[in-house]
């Protein structure tokens, strides 16, 4: 199956081909992909704002263990790591709370989880350790989703030469996500040592001899804010000036330029500090800036992935049906929580894969109308039949904010909703636009225990 998203080089005229590797249900008529040069979905984020202070405890009817043990999930959990489980390396205490909820007494999960994070300067693997290590469980591979993990459905850039930047095994994850010519930054500058001269310790001592044999790039695939970056940022515009060849003299620059793909759009991320710390967004946004002060152009990406990006939620809720159907648990997952602590990421994101579930299913419902005869003559009582009929599977996503990290990080839960969806700065990605019912979670609670409380009680869980 391939998927037509709109595609931000040339808006509204030509579309990136992605054929995945999983199975996708696609509503013809869905209007935003989660892709930069689209708009967002009508209806916003859910059922609107609310705050609940999720009270640790038992269901409202009282239930059996036993009859508890043989309920099959219908929900899953989407959790963000940075500032909801831990904040750098120090584990929030809230996060074994609440998976010791989520386990039962052997230590498994009793409802199927997926780690989506926009962290992207490690593996999986060892993503996937760190996590066991700080929640004492075992956690996959699979259930962790990394900024770039979506990059393995772009299979039409693997078998060409791409220049990768960002920091940890960039090139190690770039070959496990398919791509088969990868160039890292490190290994341009070697080849062009006079490409980069912002630290005067590092400019070659000698002139050295002219580099003839290396390839031309084909594009660029940005997975992280790197160390270094005045070297990234002057190389990569290097590159994008010179059409892949930095080594040549400038003449005229090309435009539109080499397809720009990046991963993990936020301009902040909790650590350790009292304050947010620089993400890879900020990275983009002074790489965009100078560019268009260079060229007198616009940046543009051939893609934007990782949240709040849609492609990289329908990823996670192929995952969770994965670890549903592997765990042998029947009933079907109809909804999902994502928990997290950025607004403009997780939230968002979040939301907007809601309002496009919601887009699908009224698409759906339509087209079944369409194609019955009797269906379109049908009586309002016979509604609830065509939407089974459309076998719908997934029905929401629903936001939860936590105040652990990035939002309100030093502040108790507050007591007024609308103080605390409100967002007067836009801190998303210049080529999403500010919807700000996009923004307002459905829920805000005070940590990632209550969050996972709050959810049990909707679903009648405990």
């Amino acid at each position: 199956m391939t998927i037509a998203l709109e595609h931000p080089r040339a808006p509204g005229s030509a579309f990136l081909q992605i054929t995945p590797s999983f199975p996708l249900r696609c509503a013809p008529d869905t209007q935003s992909s989660g892709f930069p040069g689209t708009r967002a979905l009508p209806g916003g984020g859910g059922p609107g704002p609310g705050l609940v202070r999720a009270a640790a405890g038992g269901r409202g009817a009282a239930v059996t263990a036993r009859a508890l043990a043989l309920q099959p999930p219908a929900f899953g959990f989407l959790f963000d790591i940075d500032g909801v489980l831990v904040r750098g390396s120090q584990v929030i205490p809230a996060a074994r709370d609440a998976f010791r909820a989520l386990s039962d007494g052997d230590g498994q999960l009793r409802v199927p989880v997926v780690f989506l994070t926009n962290a992207g300067n490690c593996l999986r693997k060892a993503k996937a350790e760190e996590l066991s290590h700080a929640l004492g469980l075992q956690v996959s591979p699979e259930q962790v989703i990394l900024s770039h993990s979506p990059l393995r459905l772009f299979s039409e850039f693997h078998h060409k030469c791409v220049l990768v930047a960002g920091q940890g095994p960039v090139e190690e994850n770039a070959r496990n996500l398919g791509f088969k010519h990868v160039v890292t930054i490190e290994a341009l500058r070697k080849a062009f040592p006079l490409l980069d001269m912002v630290d005067q310790s590092r400019r070659p001592k000698e002139l050295p001899p002219p580099t003839t044999d290396f390839p031309t790039i084909e594009g660029v695939i940005l997975f992280g804010e790197p160390v270094r970056w005045e070297t990234s940022l002057q190389l990569i515009i290097d590159v994008l000036l010179s059409n892949g060849n930095p080594g040549a003299e400038l003449e005229d620059i090309p435009y539109p330029h080499l397809p720009v793909l990046a991963c993990n759009m936020d301009l902040l991320w909790m650590a350790e500090a009292k304050m947010p710390r620089f993400g890879h967004g900020t990275f983009l946004l002074c790489l965009e800036n100078i560019y268009k002060k260079v060229t007198g152009r616009e940046l543009k990406y051939e893609a934007l992935i990782g949240k709040p990006s849609t492609v990289t939620y329908r990823y996670a809720e192929y995952l969770i049906k994965q670890q549903a159907e592997k765990q042998g648990w029947k009933a079907p997952i109809r909804r999902l929580y994502a928990i997290g602590d950025n607004p403009m990421s997780d939230i968002y994101g979040a939301n907007l894969y809601n309002s496009y579930l919601k887009s699908a299913q009224q698409n759906q419902v339509e087209a079944a109308v369409k194609r019955s005869p009797v269906a379109a003559s049908a009586q309002t009582e016979d509604q609830p039949e065509q939407r089974e009929d459309c076998n719908i599977s997934m029905e929401s996503c629903e936001s939860i904010l936590v105040c652990t990290g990035v939002y309100r990080h030093n502040a108790e839960a507050p007591g007024n909703p609308e103080e605390c969806v409100t967002e007067t700065v836009f801190h998303g990605h210049r080529d999403f636009c500010f919807d700000p019912s996009l923004v307002e979670a459905s829920y805000v609670v005070q940590d990632v225990h209550d969050a996972v409380q709050l959810a049990f009680k909707k679903e009648n869980w405990s």
